[in-house]
């Protein structure tokens, strides 16, 4: 489990199968083989390591859903260690399971904030509401618009977010990885679930 605050930013130095070799240093830090590292959000185990990198295996389901397979040689990835009992939680409960990726329509400045607009496929689209927090790359953020005409979600942001993540060095049309609300699709499941009881009660009668 993670929270969506990205600790540091790795680039890829070889991709060759289903091996992903990542250099990075403050990640490095207490991590262990076998530990769960989020790489642009998606959950990854290391599998070696040295003194400059972390070496993962990537499945093929893996690379279906995300933005991995698009990554080469010298690319940067947001990276975050796993939560433990004494991580304060500033971000939202990420799970590291992508479920899709998005499209980067726009960054558009505000102040000293950019607005970033992603489209998002429509079946995905009902699980992202308003002020509610979605997951970009592994970056935790708050939703602060959502189109459903357009199937666009809008997000904020700030300096520190643009300064220690890769979201404003994409360009549009990207693909960006996306983790929706879990608890959304909890509540949608349990709501199908009684909906159907209740149809099938009533149909026994």
């Amino acid at each position: 489990m993670f929270t969506g605050i990205v600790e540091e930013i790795g680039t890829v130095t070889r991709r060759e199968g289903g091996e992903f070799v990542i250099a990075c240093s403050a990640i490095l830090d207490d991590s262990k083989l076998g530990d769960s590292i989020a790489v642009n959000g998606v959950d990854l185990t290391v599998r070696s390591m040295d003194a400059a990198s972390m070496t993962f295996d990537v499945m093929a389901e893996t690379y279906r859903r995300s933005n991995l397979g698009t990554l080469a040689a010298g690319d940067l990835v947001n990276l975050e260690r796993s939560v433990t009992g004494a991580t304060r939680l500033s971000g939202h409960i990420v799970r590291g399971v992508v479920e899709t990726t998005c499209r980067l329509v726009s960054l558009v400045p505000e102040g000293d904030a950019i607005i970033a607009t992603y489209a998002v496929p429509d079946d995905h689209l009902r699980y992202i509401v308003m002020k509610g927090p979605v997951c970009v790359d592994g970056v935790s953020l708050t939703v602060m618009g959502r189109d459903a005409s357009a199937n666009t979600f809008s997000v904020s942001l700030v300096q520190y977010t643009q300064e220690h993540t890769t979201l404003t060095r994409r360009t549009p049309g990207d693909a960006i990885n996306l983790e929706t609300d879990i608890f959304a699709r909890y509540v949608e499941q349990i709501l199908e679930a009684r909906t159907d009881l209740a149809a099938a009660v009533g149909g026994t009668r």
